[in-house]
């Protein structure tokens, strides 16, 4: 089959107009989540607490390791104290762990909401597998062997490619490092996946990613791709080629 590949440059500003709208649409999902949920309310207590504390005890939480090293020991003794305060402190600390929770579920939820719609939603209804990006770049997806991608095909590229891999396993990772709760390990499985991204974007003749690689599906300039309704289509459409150019060799 001759596989009429989009360029690249074509499928890099598909991306960013896609990412664009992709982000619109979760953060507006991500924010009508936190106003049903509540989150406002539990982090201005934990700001709350973190500022009343503070004062009472003459202490900056936000203090770097560096700063903390250089005080004098009464001053480090007054810091714990501030920190045992705060812990011991039921509804502060509540907030804290409902700030946390809420923010890698409202995170989840509202990317979750901006790939099923933008990348999986609007490609059903345009066809071709085209989102609005593609659209007006003139690219389009279709299968490994030549014919239209599927919703199957479509949901495992959107959902466990690009959602879950690509996606939500670097934003837990970042979240992780933000909270302080994942060392080193992190940076190095972002790095991985980013590295195996390069990788194959390289060295497959498709220039797949790993969605693609997931779903069988490759993206094409549809101007130029004839791309198949059905896998007995694209076989009945070669028989009929090979049969015309059997014809012309023997001069039937």
């Amino acid at each position: 089959m001759d596989l009429q590949k989009a360029s690249m440059w074509k499928r890099i500003s598909a991306f960013l107009f896609d990412g664009i709208l992709l982000s619109i649409m979760a953060v507006l999902f991500a924010w009508l989540l936190s106003v049903l949920l509540g989150f406002d309310g539990y982090y201005q207590t934990v700001t709350d607490g973190y500022d009343r504390y503070a004062q009472e005890y003459g202490v900056d939480f936000s203090m770097t390791t560096e700063t903390y090293e250089s005080l004098t020991a009464q001053e480090r003794e007054n810091v714990e104290a501030a920190y045992a305060a705060l812990s011991a402190d039921e509804e502060t600390a509540y907030a804290y762990r409902m700030v946390m929770q809420l923010s890698i579920l409202i995170t989840s939820l509202g990317l979750l909401a901006g790939f099923l719609s933008m990348e999986f939603a609007v490609p059903l209804l345009l066809g071709n597998g085209q989102t609005l990006g593609k659209k007006i770049f003139g690219i389009g997806l279709m299968r490994t062997d030549g014919v239209k991608v599927g919703p199957i095909s479509l949901f495992i590229r959107t959902l466990l490619g690009k959602y879950t891999l690509e996606t939500m396993i670097p934003v837990y990772i970042l979240l992780m490092i933000f909270w302080g709760t994942i060392g080193i390990v992190g940076p190095v499985v972002i790095g991985l996946i980013w590295l195996t991204e390069l990788i194959l974007l390289c060295a497959t003749q498709t220039r797949s990613l790993l969605h693609d690689l997931l779903a069988g599906t490759v993206a094409v300039d549809v101007a130029s791709q004839r791309i198949f309704d059905t896998r007995e289509d694209m076989i009945a459409y070669y028989q009929r080629q090979h049969a015309e150019k059997v014809s012309r060799q023997t001069g039937l």
